[in-house]
């Protein structure tokens, strides 16, 4: 009597194929546990347990990845607005990219180096644009302003985040570096530095949502003012 040995009718489950969005996800996954300088795309088809190869079929080169990447971010910012005038959607608007940017590592860092050109993010710009044209800005006057807005948020977060990795990697806090801060400009000679020791206490301010509200009132004013001119 023969033994016919025991087979399975059961076959593995076939991998799905790759998506882009599948390489864009991932992507954003290896960008905030090890930042953008360490994302490679060697790094992400063993992330993704690829070859490298296969990714290029879904993006060209490491730069459209980025752009794609840069887009995937962007989609994540609501759009929604208050009602209301074109200020307070402006500062909406500011804010929500801020969040955005500071939910994802080094995000304030790729968007500043890469173009517009993912759906998402020209929408976008598509929005502060009609935002700022709403206010009675010209066009020329629009595209300047929405290219100061966005350098002034995304600075901001880029900072705010440059501080945090700082912090980190020093075993400090941002409050601790900032009490040092503060206690150093105290000792400095008065007679020297007389507005530095003055105002020691405001100029090591912890508060990152009062800064960046000030500066987005400053911003704000004067768009105002440049769109009461004439009468506009």
């Amino acid at each position: 009597m023969s033994i016919v040995p025991f087979r399975s009718s059961r076959r593995p489950p076939k991998r799905q194929p790759l998506r882009q969005a599948d390489v864009v996800r991932a992507a954003l996954e290896l960008l905030d546990e090890n930042g953008l300088d360490e994302l490679t795309m060697r790094r992400l088809a063993e992330h993704l347990g690829v070859k490298a190869a296969s990714l290029y079929r879904h993006v060209r080169d490491k730069y459209e990845l980025l752009v794609l990447l840069a887009d995937e971010i962007s989609g994540e910012i609501p759009l929604e607005l208050p009602s209301g005038g074109w200020r307070d959607k402006l500062a909406a608007l500011a804010w929500n990219v801020r969040r955005g940017l500071l939910a994802h590592r080094d995000a304030a860092r790729l968007l500043a180096a890469t173009p517009p050109f993912g759906p998402r993010r020209l929408r976008q710009v598509e929005t502060i644009l009609g935002i700022l044209r709403s206010a009675g800005l010209t066009a020329r006057e629009a595209a300047r302003a929405a290219y100061h807005c966005n350098s002034f948020v995304t600075e901001f977060a880029a900072d705010e985040a440059r501080f945090a990795a700082f912090a980190s990697e020093t075993g400090s806090t941002r409050r601790r570096m900032l009490a040092e801060a503060r206690k150093h400009f105290k000792s400095l000679p008065a007679g020297e530095y007389p507005h530095i020791v003055e105002m020691a206490d405001d100029l090591s301010e912890n508060d990152t949502d009062a800064l960046f509200q000030f500066g987005l009132d400053v911003w704000l004013s004067g768009l105002e003012r440049l769109a009461r001119r004439k009468g506009r």
